[in-house]
């Protein structure tokens, strides 16, 4: 049977794409009634990773869609080209820190490293010293290829808290490195993802730390995120002795619900908040003293819930600052006092705008600066001074902006700007002198070959009226004759805003002829509470039908036509363009699905706190909202799909494999086109993060590759192809 199967990948390529249709996975159906309304799984056995018959097929279908992959013939430009830019730029910096004292933290990576390296410095101007190289990690051990995805100092920049994980895990393990001699403490923190959930936060004398654990560490496992702790965290102690403050077990008197996963978010002189984490859009926060907290009293009192619709908490001094949507669209920056909190009744400091949402916001010594954004894609920049609004002129017009600060307590406060076809820049802004001063560890690098490239920020008329922003960069010497390939990415989830940043991917599509599209679709937070709410459970209809509707009008403008279009949707983007593609697969000539949520039925219940975004089973109204969303339960048997790309991570904990997997099945038991119906599973990492660069590029080039093929580029066309 082994030497059977060998036979048959190694003879894919000339083969019709149906006969790999015909290696159907195997089906045991299950059939299950919700409110009058029964539904088939004919899939549901492949739920079971672990089962052989599902990782037979899931490796079978892997190997035979990179021997069809393997013959385009420009399968690896993207990842060539990617490679030769990090060479170009020398190097790349993330994960910036300053400390108060001005200590510099940052990740660096070298443009023949596989990984970034912990560096350090004494102000900007200092001499710059490697702290840590994560290869040095489990060295002794085989198989191991860690990355640093998290780094902590600590207040006074004299330790530092190191998260290293791999081959996409988002599980990390925690090591303590002092900085003065570069000591490595020789214990280790397990079970913990400071990246996403928690982060590290230092005590006040820098003796430990508050980060979130994690009891079940099988990101396949239902329980995975069920029952976390916050816990606090002596240097030198045995980690395995967990000091639980915050939790459903440690806290019963609170009805902590054990799918939320609890973390202590900020802290003044005398309080800690906790935060409950979920999915959901606002979130549940208690306080208590940090003499009590330290001291394990159970004093935590809530602080606010849901309804508040609060924001990007700050405790600074003796009030919150906050960002509310409580009667505001587009929020409004307030405060309230700690000692008499009221957060549905603030001091409101700046009102809401009509036109443009509050973003990020930061309290210096000079007053409040703040960030807004326009359709997701123009930003601004103000500053609250005296009870007055002083718009500041950025350095360069910026799709986006992240701004950082020290506190309230300085002066100092740095803008990075980034543009769809800018790369970030960092400045410091000297407010007495009104300008910016570049502070880019690493020197900008010049990209020629994208000096033709135009951005164009247009709107689309949806079918109901509602207005779409439309993100398209091309080359300036384009025909408008319905003859561009065109790539349409999308997500429109979670109130997630695909704001401008320089995305390479986008612009190398470009150069090679293409039309890139970035459909603001509802569901995302591009124009507020009312955009994200239109694409919210009942209304997540509306987010494929603006892609659609996004389609229809590069067609009909002429940019391109059906036979040219490509729509991409990864995580909760494929719900978007998954259900796109069962909804109008004439639409679309190819769809790439990248580790895709096409399942949320069943979704719900691998990952509880999706039900905040996605909706529930145990309500009517919002199973209806649930299978209407579910683009495997819409794969109907004798339709003719586009060719499709799909993909899954073998360490997803986010869009567990299966559903990928899922998807792929059901679509080609019941397709009867002559397409290309591909499934691919990262055995060497998950949800797209947590691996090395060259490993993520080619993913990605992968993705470029296929759509190439799919829509006519003359580059892209495997020789004595059959189909």
């Amino acid at each position: 049977m082994k030497q059977l199967i060998f036979i048959i990948i190694s003879t894919l390529y000339v083969l019709p794409f149906n006969a790999q249709k015909n290696n159907q996975a195997p089906s045991i159906p299950v059939t299950e009634e919700y409110f009058g309304t029964k539904i088939v799984d004919e899939y549901r056995n492949l739920e079971n990773l672990e089962n052989p018959s599902t990782k037979e097929w899931m490796k079978t279908q892997t190997d035979y869609a990179n021997s069809i992959l393997n013959h385009i013939p420009k399968r690896k430009y993207y990842l060539e080209k990617r490679l030769e830019f990090d060479t170009r730029q020398g190097y790349s910096v993330t994960n910036f820190n300053i400390t108060d004292n001005d200590k510099y933290f940052y990740l660096k990576k070298g443009g023949n490293e596989k990984v970034a390296k912990l560096y350090y410095r004494e102000g900007f101007s200092g001499k710059e010293e490697l702290l840590y190289d994560p290869s040095n990690y489990k060295s002794s051990e085989q198989g191991h290829e860690f990355i640093i995805n998290y780094i902590s100092p600590d207040i006074i920049g004299d330790k530092v808290a190191i998260a290293m994980a791999e081959k996409g895990k988002e599980l990390a393990e925690v090591i303590i490195l002092e900085v003065k001699g570069k000591k490595i403490y020789p214990q280790v923190i397990t079970n913990t993802m400071p990246a996403n959930i928690g982060g590290i936060k230092w005590l006040d004398d820098n003796s430990g730390f508050f980060y979130t654990y994690f009891p079940n560490n099988d990101p396949k496992s239902q329980d995975f995120y069920k029952k976390t702790q916050a816990i606090l965290y002596k240097i030198g102690s045995n980690p395995k002795e967990l000091i639980d403050v915050f939790s459903s077990k440690n806290n019963t008197e609170l009805g902590i619900d054990e799918k939320k996963a609890p973390i202590i978010l900020d802290s003044n002189d005398k309080y800690y908040v906790g935060m409950l984490l979920d999915n959901s859009y606002y979130r549940q926060t208690f306080i208590i003293t940090k003499q009590d907290l330290l001291t394990r009293k159970k004093t935590w009192k809530s602080l606010y819930s849901k309804d508040d619709k609060v924001r990007s908490l700050q405790l600074l001094g003796d009030d919150f600052y906050f960002l509310s949507q409580y009667n505001a669209q587009n929020y409004m920056l307030c405060k309230t006092s700690v000692t008499a909190p009221d957060f549905k009744n603030p001091e409101i400091l700046i009102s809401e705008s009509n036109d443009e949402v509050i973003g990020q916001y930061r309290v210096t010594q000079d007053g409040i600066y703040y960030t807004t954004i326009r359709n997701g894609v123009e930003a601004k920049l103000y500053l609250l001074k005296a009870g007055k609004t002083i718009s500041v002129k950025l350095p360069y017009p910026s799709g986006s902006i992240n701004l950082q600060a020290k506190g309230k307590d300085f002066s100092d406060i740095w803008v990075s700007c980034s543009g769809w076809a800018n790369e970030e820049q960092r400045f410091k802004y000297d407010l007495k002198t009104n300008s910016f001063l570049s502070e880019n560890i690493t020197p900008i690098t010049e990209y020629e070959e994208f000096n033709d490239i135009v951005v164009e920020e247009t709107i689309v008329k949806g079918r109901d009226g509602v207005e779409i922003p439309l993100s398209l960069i091309y080359n300036k010497n384009i025909k408008r004759n319905g003859k561009n390939p065109v790539l349409i990415d999308s997500y429109g989830a979670y109130g997630y805003s695909r704001t401008p940043f320089f995305a390479r991917i986008y612009l190398l599509w470009v150069n090679q002829g293409g039309v890139m599209a970035i459909a603001h679709v509802r569901g995302g937070g591009e124009k507020g509470e009312k955009w994200r709410l239109g694409g919210f459970k009942e209304t997540k209809p509306n987010s494929w039908r603006d892609l659609i509707d996004c389609t229809e009008y590069l067609i009909n403008e002429k940019y391109t036509s059906k036979n040219k279009v490509a729509i991409w949707g990864a995580s909760a983007g494929g719900i978007t363009a998954g259900r796109a593609l069962t909804e109008r697969p004439d639409l679309f000539k190819a769809a790439i699905l990248e580790v895709p949520t096409t399942n949320p039925l069943r979704d719900v219940l691998a990952i509880g706190s999706n039900t905040d975004e996605y909706g529930t089973l145990k309500d009517p109204k919002e199973f209806k909202a649930l299978l209407e969303m579910d683009a495997y339960y819409h794969i109907k048997k004798g339709v003719k799909y586009p060719a499709t790309f799909i993909t899954g991570g073998i360490n997803d904990p986010r869009v567990l494999a299966w559903e990928p997997v899922k998807f792929a099945a059901k679509l080609m038991a019941n397709d009867v086109s002559k397409n290309p119906l591909l499934l691919q599973i990262d055995y060497e990492g998950g949800h797209g993060n947590n691996t090395a660069a060259a490993h993520g590029h080619a993913n990605l080039s992968d993705i470029f590759a296929f759509a190439f093929w799919q829509l006519g580029h003359p580059d892209y066309q495997p020789k004595n192809q059959k189909k």
